[in-house]
């Protein structure tokens, strides 16, 4: 009999498999980042359409099979519904669960990402922050969670204001990542270091970042 198990995540991407299944990436507290098939998830009375979506975050009870879980039932307590119906937040949205497919692997811990990505989703809907101030703080702060932080770049004068966010980044928690504000000046050099190290660190290009280039 396989075994039941109840996860705790975000659906971080959703693929058709045949003609009504479909294939979900979950990125899980206690399992890191796990794949699972949603049999029937694509007939419109299914009780798992919403549940099988990008965004999609609660708990997810699953049968475990040898490579991967079948998805049962699930008890979703946010789906981001405001990053849904907005277009550019949607974008901003994908972007990030992008990144965080490309970060996180199965039975890693990925606690502090899973809760950096919960709370930066939430970033993006509140209207007082700049959404490229939370795009910029997401990346750094996934950089230093995935043990990739360098620290400011080097052979530049940087403004004050700039190394002490980057500071504060760096070393707060995530529940008080968005809690400030900062000037065109210093968003413009916080731009200019992400691009610098996405260009360094990362080696793909991301679908929702072009699309959002282009708004």
């Amino acid at each position: 009999m396989q075994e039941l198990v109840k996860l705790t995540g975000m659906v971080l991407k959703a693929e058709p498999i045949g003609e009504y299944d479909r294939r979900v990436l979950i990125l899980t507290k206690e399992r890191g980042k796990v794949a699972a098939f949603a049999r029937g998830a694509r007939k419109p009375n299914s009780r798992l359409v919403a549940a099988a979506s990008p965004f999609a975050f609660g708990e997810f009870k699953m049968y475990a099979g040898r490579n991967s879980y079948s998805l049962a039932e699930a008890d979703i307590s946010n789906y981001f519904e405001k990053l849904r119906e907005d277009f550019e937040g949607a974008c901003y949205g994908m972007y990030f669960l992008e990144v965080m497919d490309y970060y996180t692997r199965e039975n890693n811990d990925e606690r502090q990402m899973l809760k950096l990505l919960y709370q930066s989703l939430r970033a993006l809907q509140l209207p007082s922050l700049r959404r490229e101030l939370v795009r910029c703080i997401f990346e750094v702060k996934a950089l230093v969670y995935n043990g990739e932080y360098p620290g400011l770049p080097e052979g530049r004068d940087w403004m004050e204001s700039t190394v002490y966010a980057m500071n504060y980044i760096a070393d707060s928690p995530v529940e008080k990542l968005y809690t400030f504000t900062v000037t065109e000046e210093v968003l413009d050099q916080l731009r200019e270091i992400t691009d610098l190290y996405r260009r360094r660190f990362v080696d793909r290009e991301f679908k929702s970042l072009s699309i959002l280039a282009e708004l």
